[in-house]
């Protein structure tokens, strides 16, 4: 048994490997100066949850094994600051997974989008095959019980985020996880905030190939993921998607002359399948056992998820906040309900999409629907210590669509367009990676 402190215990990965680290036997303790639902509920149910939030020097002793550091935490932060003194061993979360995985294979999915999903694939195909192995993934996935699985098995599964390690280390996570095996889904510039500019954003994923030590295998289509593999030619292997139909129930691939139906809709999810299933096939299994174990694949949580449908109006949640995520699905909705009213509403939340400077790259991200609504909330910008733009100033940016900083007035003009012609079925697409100020599925159809 080990004793672990977790400095910023509750994000989203760290209050998980808090967990998991605590149910294997080992005594961990935390500390955070703000904990939400879902990590406050399940770090208290554990009997982990720290009883005050703040920062307490006095917690950090000798007797501590390890530190596990959040990116949440400041370079100053007076728990840290305590334990450099004291010399303790201090592991960002990718070091500790790296630390824990050293005599495994390492399997790591990346890519500016479609980590959280392809992750999720390749841990359901293992898992209904019957693989044994750990993992690592950006989402509570169904039937899994944390998002951290840490055990004696062979084999990991990890979602490689490009962004920042810790604060103290201003380094990509995923540098740290050395893979014998990859998969790369595309690169389009994001986390502007601390990626500056577009080449310095490539190069986070030219050091990240070198770090690559069989293969790893990549979207065919991608543009600059053609031309970093020019130079890993000995271990890149383009993927594309197989062909398709769509269906009302999804989309139907032929494999071998085989018929397959998968829930999973868009074509980006059936490209991200198929380097899904180049891995699984490194793995063991055949390329018809990789595609038929994903025909029952669920999805994830906010990524396409399907959150209400009745006879005339279908709503989906997702996930992308990023201009090629935002894109991507609403193409994917487009093709999947061709002949839907189509309406999106779009929440501006994270530090890139905030930046005046930046909204132009979501300008037409959006043209495939009918109606298209942005919010803003002023407080989030104010959160942030970012200006707030005027509505004109955002419209201009992105083009054709409406701007809305009033939940209530969103709201109303929602419910209008989903039945502005008489009879026909709609389809609502929400994407944020906030809350949309609030706003459930239920003010919008209710």
């Amino acid at each position: 048994m080990s004793r672990y402190h977790f400095v910023a215990i509750g994000g989203a990965v760290m209050h998980n490997l808090a967990l998991e680290l605590h149910a294997l036997g080992n005594e961990v303790t935390g500390s955070d100066d703000e904990i939400f639902d879902p990590a406050k509920s399940r770090l208290a149910a554990a009997n982990i949850l720290p009883e005050n939030y703040g920062w307490f020097p006095e917690k950090i002793t000798k007797e501590i094994d390890a530190i596990i550091l959040g990116m949440h935490a400041k370079d100053d932060n007076p728990e840290l600051k305590k334990a450099q003194e004291l010399g303790l061993t201090i592991y960002s979360f990718p070091e500790f997974i790296y630390h824990h995985s050293q005599n495994k294979q390492r399997i790591v999915i990346a890519g500016s989008h479609g980590k959280t999903t392809s992750t999720a694939m390749l841990m359901h195909i293992l898992k209904k095959q019957n693989i044994d192995a750990d993992y690592l993934v950006g989402s509570l996935l169904p039937g899994f019980d944390r998002m951290v699985r840490l055990s004696d098995a062979p084999i990991i599964v990890i979602e490689g985020d490009e962004y920042l390690t810790s604060p103290i280390d201003k380094t990509p996570k995923f540098w740290h996880y050395k893979p014998q095996f990859s998969m790369i889904t595309g690169i389009a510039w994001d986390h502007v905030n601390v990626f500056p500019t577009f080449d310095n954003y490539i190069f986070q994923f030219e050091k990240y190939l070198e770090t690559i030590s069989e293969g790893y295998f990549y979207y065919a289509s991608d543009i600059e993921l053609e031309k970093l593999s020019e130079n890993f030619t000995h271990k890149a292997t383009p993927y594309q998607a197989p062909n398709y139909r769509v269906e009302d129930n999804g989309v139907v691939i032929n494999v071998n002359n085989t018929d397959i139906t998968l829930n999973i809709f868009g074509k980006h999810n059936i490209e991200n399948a198929a380097g899904v299933v180049q891995l699984a096939m490194k793995l063991g299994l055949t390329e018809i056992q990789a595609w038929q174990s994903l025909s029952d694949f669920p999805g994830t949580a906010k990524r396409l998820e399907k959150v209400y449908e009745d006879e005339n109006t279908l709503v989906i949640r997702d996930f992308a906040h990023a201009p090629s995520k935002v894109k991507a699905s609403v193409s994917a909705v487009r093709e999947q309900y061709p002949s839907r009213n189509f309406v999106a509403v779009f929440e501006l939340h994270t530090s890139s999409s905030l930046m005046p400077e930046f909204m132009g790259q979501y300008n037409q991200t959006m043209d495939a629907a009918d109606t298209v609504f942005v919010l803003y909330d002023a407080h989030v910008f104010e959160l942030k210590r970012m200006p707030v733009p005027s509505a004109e100033t955002i419209k201009e940016r992105l083009g054709n669509v409406e701007v809305f900083s009033d939940a209530e007035q969103l709201k109303l003009a929602v419910k209008q367009a989903l039945h502005v012609h008489e009879g026909q079925k709609s389809v609502l697409l929400l994407m944020s990676s906030g809350n949309l100020a609030g706003l459930t599925t239920q003010d919008f159809i209710g």
